[in-house]
């Protein structure tokens, strides 16, 4: 399950039209605001024909500004005012989607894809969202694109899933974890991707002493427009340890903002571009709503103590309601049990993440690749590999 926030992006009409000047023989092309919808005009790539979508809502204009996209994403549209009436439909229905204006689901029916709104109605979206279960949140009209996109892509299998991996308190070891497991699915064949999620982390870039490497960065990315090609954006990333990576870079300077609507555009690509897409985040409110609400899977990492115990249950409450695992950092017998920690936080455990010596002077010194040869990083690594590989759709990671 995964959630996205409000998209603007083209459907592909032209696969060089994505990435900013200088990046591809296309100019970005940005949708015109109150214009059409957009991927709409003649020549344009739609999908094919496809089954009925569910929408629960008594808004007039949502259920037009539906009926709209469903017209684009090819898709035949089912409307109904209330729950009650959606019952005889909801299972059938290929995606169900919910107004704003819902604010229970009939009993024992699985969550509905999207909740859609509008601009206007901020953050209570999101907690809504969270209340219903809602594998997505669409604010509707910036989303128009994006929604129509996934509406034609939700009938057939995405290519690869999106794990954020993020600290339960302060250096936990999520971007140690992050880097061995990407580097870990990499060895074991997968098209793999980490990423960068935290602006303010100083650029993993330098923990994989890959800053010298040629390729795009997060501020190379800040004026994309469109639908990302998956294939040129991979081949713009740099790589280290078999594996690409998309870094904030590791200077002084103070990073540019990149807005939602970009880093939506990126991991869609990402998805759709590798089989295994990492993303290193941190753990302040912004970086946790723009990343965290496209991720498949959840895993958080804690030391083996008490206090980061009660910070990371804490954390859960800013997470989306997806799948959710715990990796803990620590020795055996050492600090309290992994398996009490895990029932403490109330996830299930993934992992013990072992305690290498140096590891911290690896990072500094750009070394922590090597690190993550070790035999007992290799085991971790692929234990928690494995227990995702049904989730990634990636093969046999055992």
């Amino acid at each position: 399950m995964s959630r996205h926030h409000a998209r603007n992006r083209r459907l592909p009409s032209d696969p060089d039209s994505a990435l900013p000047d200088g990046e591809g023989p296309g100019a970005p092309r940005r949708p015109a605001p109150g214009g059409p919808l957009a991927g709409s005009e003649p020549g344009t790539w739609l999908p094919a024909d496809g089954g009925d979508i569910l929408l629960v809502t008594g808004f007039e204009y949502l259920r037009g500004e539906v009926e709209r996209i469903v017209a684009a994403a090819g898709g035949r549209l089912r409307v109904v005012d209330d729950v009650a009436e959606a019952a005889p439909f909801w299972d059938s229905a290929t995606d169900v989607l919910v107004g704003s204006d819902v604010r229970e689901l009939p009993p024992r029916r699985r969550a509905p894809a999207v909740l859609v709104g509008l601009s206007g109605e901020g953050d209570t979206l999101w907690h809504l969202g969270a209340a219903l279960g809602a594998q997505r949140v669409a604010v509707l009209p910036d989303a128009a694109a994006w929604l129509a996109e996934y509406l034609s892509r939700s009938r057939s299998p995405e290519a690869g899933g999106l794990v954020l991996v993020t600290g339960g308190c302060g250096g936990a070891g999520a971007t140690t974890a992050a880097a061995w497991l990407a580097q870990a699915a990499a060895e074991l064949g997968a098209r793999v991707l980490l990423v960068d999620a935290d602006p303010w982390g100083g650029g993993l870039e330098l923990a994989l002493a890959a800053e010298e490497s040629p390729g795009l960065r997060w501020p190379d990315l800040a004026d994309a427009s469109g639908s990302i090609d998956p294939q040129q954006l991979a081949d713009a990333l740099p790589v280290a340890g078999g594996f690409s990576f998309l870094s904030w870079p590791g200077s002084r300077e103070r990073p540019p903002l990149v807005d939602p609507v970009t880093v939506g555009g990126v991991l869609d690509a990402a998805r759709r571009g590798y089989e295994v897409v990492i993303v290193d985040i941190g753990r302040s409110a912004e970086p946790l709503r723009t990343f965290a609400w496209d991720c498949d899977r959840l895993l958080v990492v804690v030391p083996a103590q008490l206090k980061a115990a009660v910070a990371a249950a804490r954390l859960l409450q800013e997470l989306p309601p997806v799948e959710s695992a715990l990796v803990i950092r620590g020795k055996a017998g050492v600090a309290l049990d992994a398996a009490l920690v895990a029932e403490s936080v109330g996830l299930p455990l993934h992992g013990v993440m072992p305690e290498v010596r140096g590891t911290a002077s690896a990072t500094e010194l750009g070394r922590l690749l090597d690190q993550g040869r070790r035999k007992s990083v290799r085991r971790f690594a692929s234990s928690v590999l494995g227990l995702l590989a049904g989730d990634l759709q990636v093969g046999d990671f055992r």
